[in-house]
């Protein structure tokens, strides 16, 4: 799971996003968010500071999930962060 978590930070990080992140707290926040959901694509958001929010799209299937994207939000603009681009 600590690659998972370091990939989250990575990408995150390498996007431009120089604010404090955790991986494992995202990752965490979707496995809340998804529970118990169908399958299907869906947006959740989330506010990290007070100026500072996170737009997941994530798609949901049978017995995994999928991280499309995180849009940052912030008051300087919105950085997105593609986990399907390689």
């Amino acid at each position: 799971m600590e690659e998972i978590y370091r990939l989250i930070e990575e990408k995150i990080k390498n996007a431009g996003y120089d604010g404090n992140v955790s991986g494992e707290e995202i990752y965490d926040e979707i496995c809340d968010e998804i529970e118990e959901k169908e399958n299907g694509s869906y947006i959740f958001m989330s506010k990290k500071e007070d100026d500072v929010f996170f737009e997941y799209q994530i798609d949901i299937m049978d017995e995994n999930f999928n991280l499309s994207y995180i849009d940052i939000n912030t008051p300087q603009g919105k950085i997105h962060v593609d986990f399907d681009a390689n």
